[in-house]
């Protein structure tokens, strides 16, 4: 098994068998996916599809196109392999810069991925999401919040700083006004909002998530497993210490 003592918290929670890995687990991802309503005349483009939960139910909705743009060599390979199939690719590449050609989809979306990214990343994410999509098409985005709106700056930082420490990655969540304000800043209109506790590895959310028998694949991998176990409480702890400050957020904006 991988080292994980800064391996990131995303990737290891996949190598234990977490296949849901968004802050509002199934439930938010399937409303996100209704709401965008992709479709067999929709050329889709998914942003850091990750271990493919998302892309799996989009294929399933037979989309006239699917490309995935996908940062990890390894991770896009195992996409590949699973998703082959007429008119679905595989890229391996950043989602601020695809070098994919202007307006050639109807519906962008990424899940936990531009929390990840510092302002400038996020704010250029978004921008290429703008380019890639068609007049009237969709951007859809799945996201960790902060809460209330008006939260003080000394406790966003301290809430950034914990989370950094714990998934190992430079989480900067935002409040639901800024992830409005950075869709509206790149020419969006936001047409849709959901949000959901922030309750990824609370029990019940997981069974819910991943069902019985994954659930315990999960549970059974971490407790055999003494450096993810220790990884998984210091993010338990942090999800804890903080939860009436997070929610998870999805917004769907078009392209005027």
């Amino acid at each position: 098994m991988t080292d994980v003592t800064e391996q990131p918290a995303h990737w290891l929670l996949a190598e234990m068998g977490k296949r849901v890995l968004r802050p509002g687990g199934k439930e938010l991802t399937l409303e996100l996916l209704d709401a965008l309503d992709a479709g067999p005349a929709d050329d889709v483009v998914e942003f850091a599809p990750g271990v493919g939960f998302t892309a799996e139910r989009v294929l399933e909705r037979t989309p006239q196109s699917y490309t995935a743009i996908e940062l990890d060599r390894d991770a896009a390979a195992d996409l590949e392999r699973r998703f082959d199939g007429p008119n679905r690719e595989i890229v391996v590449g950043n989602a601020a810069n695809t070098e994919l050609d202007d307006g050639v989809a109807d519906v962008v979306y990424g899940e936990a991925m531009l929390t990840m990214h510092p302002d400038d990343g996020k704010a250029s994410i978004v921008e290429e999401a703008h380019r890639l999509l068609r007049s009237g098409g969709r951007y859809g985005v799945h996201e960790l919040a902060l809460e209330p709106n008006d939260l003080d700056d000394e406790t966003k930082a301290t809430i950034r700083r914990d989370l950094a420490a714990a998934t190992k990655v430079n989480a900067r969540p935002q409040t639901s006004s800024e992830w409005i304000s950075l869709l509206e800043d790149a020419g969006f209109d936001v047409v849709w909002k959901a949000t959901a506790p922030m309750h990824l590895l609370r029990p019940r959310r997981v069974l819910d998530d991943e069902g019985l028998v994954g659930a315990v694949r999960f549970g059974v991998n971490v407790l055999t497993h003494p450096g993810a176990r220790r990884r998984v409480r210091d993010l338990r702890r942090a999800f804890t210490a903080h939860e009436r400050h997070m929610n998870a957020i999805a917004l769907i904006a078009e392209k005027p």
